[in-house]
């Protein structure tokens, strides 16, 4: 049994726990909660820059992050299941990842700038760069919203986690400029029961 370091609210725990669960792998992992204030927690001996997620195989060995993760799994599936095998198709499914996961960052650097920073001391012109990545991301995507596979490619699937994660810490503010985002959302959320499954309320 394989062991998921994780936590619930993680974007990008959900990728992996999505795509486990669309290639017929969830049955072998075993989702396990972090704990990433505790100094003690054993993910920094897992993941030496001690995040998650972290993917612990039987042998001990650990992968992260989740790119890695969602490509050992697609491998352990078959290959060419999530991530297509030949051009272009591999590269477009790569590329959307690559923004969905940019634009995640610059939202989890939004969320850690409230929570660990006192109000006096927050930083506009970091915020606003932030921001700016968040909303240039954003309207990329609507400008050119990508197709939805039968079953989602790792881009695919990082892209409902970005939307979902807008949702659970920014109260779903893309939703009203992104009609084309908002209606590719809930195909996605109709295609993949798991997206349901792994969604959460904030804490």
């Amino acid at each position: 049994m394989m062991i998921l370091r994780s936590s619930p609210f993680s974007p990008f725990v959900r990728k992996v726990r999505i795509a486990a669960d669309l290639l017929g792998l969830a049955d072998k992992i075993d989702v396990r909660p972090v704990d990433l204030e505790d100094a003690g927690d054993s993910i920094r001996k897992q993941n030496p820059v001690g995040k998650i997620p972290a993917l612990i195989l039987e042998d001990g060995t650990a992968y992260y992050d989740s790119r890695v993760i969602l490509e050992y799994l697609d491998y352990l599936a078959g290959g060419g299941r999530i991530i297509p095998r030949e051009a272009p198709a591999r590269f477009e499914a790569l590329r959307l990842q690559a923004l969905c996961d940019g634009i995640l960052d610059a939202s989890l650097l939004l969320v850690y700038e409230g929570r660990y920073r006192p109000a006096d001391k927050h930083v506009a012109s970091w915020i606003d760069r932030q921001s700016d990545k968040v909303a240039r991301g954003l309207a990329a995507l609507e400008a050119a919203t990508p197709k939805l596979d039968a079953t989602p490619n790792v881009g695919q699937i990082a892209l409902a986690c970005l939307l979902g994660y807008r949702d659970l810490r920014f109260g779903g503010t893309w939703r009203k400029d992104h009609p084309r985002l908002l209606a590719w959302h809930d195909k996605f959320a109709a295609l993949v029961p798991a997206f349901a499954a792994t969604k959460v309320e904030p804490a």
